[in-house]
């Protein structure tokens, strides 16, 4: 029963992915990475109009704990990406919007994690958008505040959502449970009431009949 649980959520899953597929939903980017792991550094800004056209490049910055200036370590244009601090050459890749130049997922991702790459990350975009008789320019800026841990520790977030899942997959399986008793039920129910039905036609038939047999006889007399 669990088993079946499990695809038939994966279903709804794959279902949801597939009618939701190209749009855009901004989520937090992660805060806490392990020394040593890569880490997704996450920045999305969607449009609110889709069908407007637009153009956009990226910039990072980054602030270590203790210093007072962000300093620039990351661009991303339509020429491509330069990274632009010797802290993170060589360690950084680009994770976001890929083929095109309207750009609303700026994720960054980071190679071989180290304890110097605590602190405040910001990510900004330069986005320029082309309506039918002028353009308009924007500036957002996303902020990520990075903790570097020996250790991966769950979150609160992570166990409440687990605990939920386990939860509403016991709380689904009683509700089937009750619904496979009540449907028993009722089938048994309807079976006693179709032999009931039955043996009463049989009976009136036999009493139909030795009427038909004692009227015969009478008149044979």
């Amino acid at each position: 029963m669990a088993a079946f649980h499990l695809v038939l959520l994966s279903l709804l899953c794959t279902l949801f992915v597939y009618r939701c597929h190209g749009a855009c939903v901004e989520v937090d980017s992660d805060t806490e990475a392990v020394a040593g792991q890569g880490f997704k550094l996450g920045c999305l800004s969607c449009k609110k109009r889709s069908e407007v056209e637009g153009v956009a490049t990226i910039e990072w910055q980054f602030r270590a704990k203790g210093e007072a200036d962000f300093v620039p370590i990351y661009t991303y244009n339509e020429y491509g990406p330069t990274i632009e601090s010797e802290q993170f050459l060589d360690r950084v890749d680009w994770n976001g919007t890929k083929r095109s130049n309207d750009i609303q997922d700026a994720s960054i991702y980071l190679l071989n994690v180290t304890f110097n790459d605590s602190g405040t990350y910001q990510c900004f975009f330069n986005r320029v958008l082309f309506f039918t008789n002028h353009e308009y320019n924007s500036n957002i800026r996303k902020v990520v505040h990075l903790s570097v841990v020996a250790k991966a520790s769950r979150g609160t977030a992570s166990i409440v959502s687990e605990i939920m899942m386990y939860v509403s997959i016991i709380g689904l399986q009683l509700w089937l449970l009750i619904e496979m008793i009540y449907c028993y039920r009722k089938i048994a129910a309807a079976g006693e009431e179709a032999l009931r039905e039955a043996a009463n036609a049989e009976y009136l038939a036999i009493t139909s009949e030795s009427k038909d047999n004692c009227a015969g006889v009478q008149v044979g007399e």
